[in-house]
């Protein structure tokens, strides 16, 4: 189906309204139906999915189930205060920020200014380090908060939600296309930590569950609704240092597995802050 949409002309014309907000919206809409609720068994089995880590209960549709919560003993955030914690379950790439920097995510090649629509805010990053996790189907699909902070509130860039498959990145730029939103933290040991969720095909929701607020290491961020999803983190110049086994993973083209709350990195304290830089948040 996907070659017909992305390499033939008939699908090249539906491709447009199927991959629309309201096409996003409709689909949700459908998975939040008790119906949908028959899709779960075969969802788990074919998947694979331990559900002794979950809540026993029952769910009234694929999306409630899609949104579980995990026991929280299963996810044990690390609590030394300089460790870097994975904010979700997924893959991870990380890639050093550099001037003009071409970051390739999903067969997709993208600039952090491109993918921020803010030029002054990406300039703050260069140097830095980009981390990216990619969260497949399977995975748990909360995320939470890699530090200790005050966030500032949530910026949304809406855009046509692309499926991520690799028969698709070939041809359309999907994250420029994607709707994503992110917001910035200030942390002790991490510098000003901006945090984005990415959404694709049929993730009508992209659930942040606070605005501008202090926040605690840990303490759920929020969560996407049914689709394949992206969780990005980008770090200032000499405040993080990632490790060894990821770094190599990263050089050899490989993603590196990762829990939510599983120590990723260290942090450094901030470097003093420039006269002028003007974001929300100074070091």
């Amino acid at each position: 189906m996907l070659n017909i949409l992305y390499r033939t002309l008939p699908g090249r014309l539906l491709l447009k309204p199927l991959t629309s907000p309201v096409f996003s919206k409709i689909g949700g809409f459908l998975l939040n139906t008790r119906l949908s609720a028959c899709m779960v068994g075969p969802f788990v089995r074919k998947y694979k999915i331990c559900m002794d880590d979950y809540e026993k209960r029952e769910y009234n549709s694929f999306n409630d189930f899609f949104c579980r919560q995990i026991l929280p003993e299963k996810r044990r955030i690390a609590q030394d205060e300089e460790a870097l914690v994975s904010p979700c379950d997924g893959r991870l790439s990380c890639y050093p920020i550099a001037e003009n920097s071409h970051f390739k995510v999903k067969h997709v090649v993208y600039t952090l200014e491109g993918l921020l629509k803010n030029k002054g805010l990406a300039e703050r990053y260069r140097g830095g380090i980009l981390l990216v996790f990619r969260l497949t189907v399977d995975n748990y699909h909360h995320f939470c908060y890699i530090a200790d902070g005050r966030r500032t509130k949530n910026v949304r860039i809406p855009g046509v939600l692309h499926t991520v498959r690799p028969v698709a990145t070939g041809t359309v730029p999907v994250y420029a296309e994607n709707a994503r939103q992110y917001s910035l933290l200030k942390t002790e040991n991490f510098g000003v930590v901006l945090m984005m969720e990415v959404g694709a095909m049929l993730v009508g929701r992209i659930v942040n569950l606070q605005g501008p607020a202090e926040v605690r290491k840990g303490q759920e961020k929020g969560y996407f609704e049914f689709g394949g999803s992206t969780v990005i983190l980008c770090f200032q110049k000499g405040t993080l240092t990632v490790n060894d086994r990821i770094w190599a993973d990263s050089r050899a083209g490989r993603e590196t597995p990762v829990r939510m709350g599983e120590r990723i990195g260290t942090g450094s304290h901030c470097q003093p802050h420039r006269r002028e830089d003007n974001l929300p948040f100074l070091c």
